[in-house]
């Protein structure tokens, strides 16, 4: 299994529409994910106990952006950030305004990957144990705890070396402001492929059944 680097019930509320990015809605089954997996995970992660959010919206953008990246990492037989770009470069070419003080090219300010973990709840506690992207999942930083919309993805082809591939995008939207005064700004970078302390599952495709 593959991380890449990087109860309190929370309001959930759905976004809508490309013309007005954070326009909401009242329903939109794949605002949070694609798929039931998907938004398994999605609730997982709003739900925790742990989480410092008080509230999440779930962004078909984001969920578009999320689904894509993960079929990408299959396509790659990969996890790794910077395929297609940087994760930060990722959200800004689909038309998702995230901040102007967000990093660029080599910037990671939204972006949670992992790939070979069956379940949402595999992952999830995979996500937990991983220092970076607990930072950025449950809001402990100050930064992150900012961030308010979300999107899932999941993907799973068994002819590929990690079989299922997980993208969470949880990013702020931009505003006019000005960078607000945060006393430090978190860059998970677009180059690592694990940490040290999660294991990884080595595949061989020469002996796995399809």
């Amino acid at each position: 299994m593959t991380l890449c680097k990087a109860g309190n019930l929370l309001t959930l509320t759905l976004a809508i529409g490309l013309s007005s990015p954070l326009q909401a809605a009242d329903n939109n089954d794949n605002a949070c994910g694609f798929n039931e997996t998907a938004r398994r995970l999605a609730a997982l992660i709003m739900q925790d106990t742990h989480q410092q959010r008080s509230h999440i919206t779930c962004h078909p953008l984001l969920a578009q952006a999320a689904e894509d990246k993960a079929r990408t990492m299959a396509d790659y037989g990969m996890v790794r950030h910077n395929l297609g770009g940087s994760p930060n470069g990722r959200l800004r070419e689909i038309g998702f305004p995230i901040p102007h003080y967000y990093s660029g090219v080599m910037g990671n300010q939204v972006e949670a990957i992992a790939g070979g973990y069956s379940t949402a709840e595999s992952v999830w506690d995979a996500f937990k144990h991983s220092t970076s992207h607990r930072q950025h999942l449950l809001g402990e930083l100050d930064f992150y705890r900012e961030q308010q919309y979300i999107g899932v993805g999941f993907y799973k082809d068994k002819s590929t070396p990690h079989v299922e591939y997980w993208t969470v995008y949880l990013t702020e939207a931009a505003s006019d402001s000005a960078v607000p005064a945060f006393e430090y700004i978190p860059n998970k970078g677009v180059f690592f492929v694990e940490e040290p302390e999660i294991a990884v599952q080595v595949f061989d495709t020469s002996t796995t059944e399809n």
